[in-house]
């Protein structure tokens, strides 16, 4: 093969990967944005108190591990579920999309691992320390929504 030949060949090979990467990269984001919003909320949305809450703010969720202690569909949201959850002197139900928990469901008596953030809550298996779901602040949900261009 000649020089010549095998410049061209790189040529191409680097022109075709600069073609192809704002492909993927468009893919990709398309892809995230999807992702995210099945596995995120806002608080506001997500986290309601319960009549048993021993904190004068139902809304305040303390970090640490709770117990699963019912799983039902979340009321007037259709493709939800909505999880009691109880901790120590702390209980409050966390509304998901369903498709959240399609990797691994969260049945009554599963522990869940509860972590501040500065973005908000993240919730997660308490035996893998995976995340399932983020409790975006109001704030935070606001400024990740897709905006039309």
């Amino acid at each position: 093969m000649s020089m010549q030949f095998l410049r061209r060949a790189a040529a191409l090979s680097v022109l075709a990967a600069a073609i192809a990467i704002p492909a993927q990269a468009g893919s990709s984001a398309s892809s995230a944005s999807s992702a995210g919003s099945e596995s995120s909320g806002s608080v506001s949305d997500s986290i309601g108190g319960s009549s048993k809450s021993s904190s004068g703010d139902d809304k305040k969720v303390a970090a640490g591990q709770y117990r699963v202690i019912d799983v039902a569909e979340a009321p007037g949201k259709p493709g939800a579920t909505r999880l009691k959850l109880q901790g120590q002197g702390n209980e409050f139900f966390l509304t998901v999309p369903k498709a959240a928990l399609a990797d691994r469901a969260l049945p009554t008596g599963s522990l869940v691992q509860v972590s501040e953030r500065p973005y908000g809550y993240e919730f997660a298996y308490a035996d893998t320390r995976q995340a399932f779901f983020l409790a975006l602040d109001d704030a935070w949900q606001r400024e990740l929504r897709s905006h039309a261009i």
